[in-house]
């Protein structure tokens, strides 16, 4: 009896491991860190200085043109 009841144990573990794999697990969600919001406000400066760079060198070639 006792090594029928391994038998069994044995091929109701191997069953249960066996199968289709786990379905997966939903990505966590990015953690907001304090750095965020500074690298937020540096790509914002670096936009705001790429506008004035582009206003100010249209304004020197107009100048420029009136010189001429």
């Amino acid at each position: 009896m006792k090594p029928l009841s391994i038998l069994l144990f044995c091929i109701l573990a191997l069953g249960a491991c066996s199968g289709k794999p786990p379905e997966p697990r939903a990505k966590a969600a990015d953690v907001a860190t304090p750095f965020d919001a500074l690298k937020a406000d540096e790509q914002r400066a670096k936009d705001v200085q790429n506008v004035v760079d582009k206003q100010a060198d249209e304004q020197r070639k107009q100048i420029d043109a009136q010189d001429h």
